[in-house]
């Protein structure tokens, strides 16, 4: 096995993001420095970050339908609840993929899958997230075009792909961005208080059957879908008003 993708198998992050600690001159198979990325690892062989011995670990891929009221964290110095009492104690150690703050609830991908991590969360893939979003007022559709041409919140400029009205005060909402609270920030900068949040889609993943606190392992068909997933063509939802921001242009950045 090649060392950059042993490594991952570890769980210290993507194969490309391990290249750094090799670069670095911090990786060691039986105390020699690793010098190529071409370097492979041998059964039997010890391999070292620092000082820390280092092996692949079971590789855990999973959906999490996180429930509001949970935070997305390992640990809480009040004690709240976490996605990870969710989880199986015996999994080995996982990580959130983005994340959804406390009051929000819907899809959370955990995985130590440093490659599926990097193609979900990496801004160039422009992976669509879709929300649902319950308002605190009927929404005007005079706000959709600021929504989707983009403003400055806290975080950076922010802008919404697709807005689709589901009622007079619901919404569906596409996103590529991962803006911490964007959704709140910017339907609060236009007036609005959000009182739910549900997080329905990531890339071809839907949340299907999944019910509040509910987790199932990714298939082979989900992961290789998920890495192969760009912003698709937009289509016309049916049967309820859509406004949307018009064709995008490839390799436009945010």
């Amino acid at each position: 096995m090649r060392i950059n993708r042993y490594l991952a198998a570890a769980g210290l992050g993507s194969r490309r993001s391990v290249e750094t600690l090799i670069l670095e001159g911090r990786v060691k198979i039986n105390g020699r420095p690793v010098e190529t990325m071409a370097t492979l690892v041998a059964p039997g062989d010890v391999v070292k970050v620092g000082s820390k011995t280092v092996a692949p670990q079971e590789i855990v891929q999973a959906v999490l339908y996180k429930p509001a009221g949970f935070l997305c964290t390992a640990s809480d110095e009040l004690s709240r609840r976490t996605i990870f009492d969710l989880l199986p104690t015996d999994w080995p150690r996982v990580y959130h993929v983005g994340r959804l703050d406390m009051e929000s609830e819907g899809l959370l991908i955990v995985t130590n899958d440093g490659d599926l991590s990097e193609s979900i969360a990496h801004p160039r893939n422009k992976l669509e997230k879709e929300y649902e979003v319950v308002l605190d007022k009927s929404f005007d559709p005079a706000h959709a075009q600021k929504l989707l041409r983009g403003f400055y919140i806290e975080g950076g400029r922010a802008k919404m792909e697709e807005l689709t009205q589901l009622g007079a005060n619901k919404l569906r909402v596409v996103l590529t961005q991962g803006i911490k609270r964007q959704i709140r920030l910017m339907l609060y900068d236009c007036g609005y208080e959000v009182e739910s949040l549900k997080r329905t889609r990531i890339g071809t993943l839907r949340i299907e059957k999944l019910r509040a606190g509910m987790w199932r392992m990714l298939s082979p068909k989900d992961i290789a879908d998920l890495k192969a997933a760009r912003a698709p063509k937009k289509r016309e939802p049916q049967g309820v008003p859509r406004i949307g921001s018009g064709p995008r242009r490839p390799q436009e950045r945010e």
